[in-house]
């Protein structure tokens, strides 16, 4: 059938359109497809148009604010317990303040603002407050490394500085990945699929070895940690 201005016959489903790359669901685009171009029907995989406002207005109707913040690069003590960090774990803007992070460049936002303090490559690597307006890519997307790409994009198109990246220790390949969970969920963890995936719960798992263990616990899985596991 077709509905309005869309055509299940010309429209592919789950599309990262070419122009706008936006990735929508059939059932989204029905919902909160935009013909942005005026041409009479609402296609991502040809009009940027199309594809950025249906994108807008799948975004505000997650629960997008105007106007706050998404994520935030920032520096972080050394002595800064790790194991607050993580998607899971929020604090206000000014708690993390009392903690000692500060914005890389300008200044932290709504003291009263709630965020999660991010590593994605462990505490030697770059580091990030997410807002809530992060949270609202979760609902579109579970993949954390898609997320936190497609939020540092939008950084840097609004003109943000490219991330100082640190010096991250090494990581893991997808073999030693495999490796790694098969183990965490021999200790009782919950990974999901043994995937060489470096997803939330693998991540958690990590984190709560690495403090059992003695090791700075910031949910990034090294050579090392493989070793003593």
């Amino acid at each position: 059938f077709s509905q309005g201005n869309f055509d299940p016959k010309r429209t592919t489903g789950a599309w990262a359109g070419e122009i706008g790359m936006v990735q929508m669901l059939p059932g989204d685009i029905l919902d909160h497809g935009v013909d942005a171009d005026g041409d009479g029907q609402v296609s991502l995989k040809t009009s940027a148009a199309d594809a950025l406002m249906s994108g807008a207005r799948m975004l505000s109707h997650l629960g997008w604010k105007p106007g706050q913040p998404w994520l935030q690069e920032v520096i972080i003590p050394q002595d800064l317990d790790l194991t607050l960090t993580g998607t899971g774990r929020k604090k206000s803007v000014a708690q993390w303040r009392g903690l000692g992070v500060s914005a890389r460049d300008g200044k932290l936002p709504d003291p009263s603002l709630r965020a999660s303090l991010l590593l994605p490559q462990g505490h030697k690597g770059p580091a990030f407050l997410a807002y809530p307006n992060f949270d609202v890519y979760f609902e579109w997307n579970q993949s954390f490394t898609y997320v936190l790409t497609a939020a540092y994009f939008a950084n840097r198109l609004k003109g943000a500085e490219a991330f100082s990246a640190g010096q991250p220790e090494s990581g893991l390949n997808g073999t030693q990945m495999k490796q790694l969970q098969q183990i965490l969920q021999a200790r009782g963890h919950n990974v999901g699929d043994i995937d060489g995936i470096l997803g939330a719960r693998t991540r958690i798992a990590v984190q709560k070895e690495q403090a059992r263990l003695g090791l700075p616990a910031d949910a990034w899985p090294t050579p090392a940690l493989l070793q003593k596991l």
